[in-house]
């Protein structure tokens, strides 16, 4: 079981990177929906090999919100926005990928800082504090609004891991009140995707600087 969790940590590395350089944004949902399925393993990892109810009950959750009911509010936002790339991000994605290279450095070196009981893994804190980074690079570095959420999914994707790391049990009811907290953010912002669209036939949030005045 360490040699799977080890895999699927190693994996969710890999999606950030994948994520970081690619445009296409119906590859990057699936990059995130991939993600959650992967993080959907950790809480049974954690327990193997009880298999309690609660963690059961956690993997099952996190399959169904980020696996599959984020991408698809996702998907329909984009397709309603009639958004397909993102053709001219902040920065660009061979220097994406050069500072995603360098959040899991700084992931790894402010692990190595952290005074805390790991579980099971020591790649599990690394991992999680990259993913957050990443996640707030992909936030302030790409324009579509779609991309930015992607962002935003990535960073409590980290948190989720990190929360698991640092903690000896795992609070499974706290963790259902972030999926849930997270569940109605990203319907919200599915929503308000929509809405600028409509109003501005674009999701490019750069060019709501115009508004200004």
């Amino acid at each position: 079981m360490r040699h799977a969790l080890d895999f699927v940590l190693v994996t969710l590395v890999l999606t950030d990177l994948v994520l970081l350089g690619s445009s296409r944004l119906t590859a990057c949902i699936r990059l995130v929906a991939a993600q959650g399925v992967l993080l959907a393993f950790l809480p049974l990892a954690l327990t193997w090999p009880e298999l309690e109810v609660a963690a059961m009950a956690l993997a099952a959750s996190t399959l169904l919100v980020k696996g599959v009911a984020f991408p698809l509010v996702l998907e329909r936002a984009m397709r309603d926005a009639r958004a397909r790339r993102e053709i001219e991000p902040f920065v660009g994605y061979t220097p994406s990928l050069l500072v995603g290279l360098g959040m899991l450095g700084a992931g790894t070196w402010l692990a190595d800082r952290l005074s805390a009981d790991v579980v099971r893994s020591p790649l599990m804190v690394p991992v999680a504090l990259s993913m957050i980074l990443t996640g707030l690079f992909f936030v302030i570095s790409r324009k579509k609004a779609v991309s930015q959420v992607l962002g935003y999914l990535v960073l409590e994707n980290g948190t989720y891991v990190l929360g698991i790391s640092l903690l000896s049990e795992t609070p499974f009811l706290v963790e259902l009140g972030m999926l849930l907290d997270v569940f109605v953010a990203v319907f919200v912002m599915g929503i308000a995707i929509f809405q600028i669209n409509r109003e501005f036939d674009h999701i490019d949030v750069d060019q709501l600087d115009s508004l200004k005045g």
